[in-house]
């Protein structure tokens, strides 16, 4: 089931002015530097929590429907499915008209379902014959992201730029420090 990004973040949840400020940098010597600890902060929370900060496009592709008839959005919050696509065995497209379905943007994880008597349409290609092309992310400006995922960030932009070689234990990947985990714990998917 890959999940392609088919349009990243216009912005990222902080700026490099903010970044600079919280590290206490004032030369432009880092700023290079600190604009990719962003970056990989936001990516790695992102990651990690199956979220999207800032608005981004996103494809799931998959072979079959699930015999739950029920497909799970791998990223949240999902703010619109904009469009559900099968392919035929010479890779054209057809579009699932979206009164068939019903994007339930409000459970955790997101999810698609079938409205009615609908049926999922079969696909005709053996691999990633579907598409659901879906938008998501707290919405566009910066300011939209929870305060929680933003002093995350800034968390992790210190801690990186403090600590930039990597710093591992028995060949372990780099803790992330307790004060970011704590913030972010709100946020963790819990499986039942």
């Amino acid at each position: 089931m890959p999940l392609l990004l088919t349009q990243g973040p216009l912005v990222e949840p902080v700026s490099l002015a903010e970044a600079k400020a919280h590290l206490r940098v004032d030369s432009a010597d880092e700023d290079t530097l600190i604009a990719s600890l962003i970056t990989s902060a936001r990516v790695h929370i992102e990651t990690t929590l199956g979220q999207a900060l800032n608005t981004q496009n996103w494809s799931l592709f998959l072979d079959n429907w699930p015999v739950s008839g029920t497909v799970q959005l791998p990223r949240a919050p999902v703010i619109s499915v904009d469009s559900v696509k099968t392919y035929d065995a010479n890779d054209i497209a057809t579009v699932f008209a979206p009164e068939n379905y019903f994007a339930d943007t409000v459970s955790e994880p997101p999810r698609l379902l079938l409205r009615g008597a609908a049926s999922w349409p079969r696909p005709g290609r053996a691999g990633n014959g579907i598409e659901i092309a879906f938008t998501a992310g707290y919405g566009p400006a910066r300011n939209d992201v929870p305060e929680p995922f933003r002093q995350a960030i800034l968390q992790l932009v210190a801690h990186w730029f403090e600590n930039r070689e990597l710093v591992a234990m028995g060949g372990q990947p780099a803790m992330i420090p307790a004060t970011v985990m704590s913030l972010l714990t709100p946020y963790r998917r819990i499986a039942l």
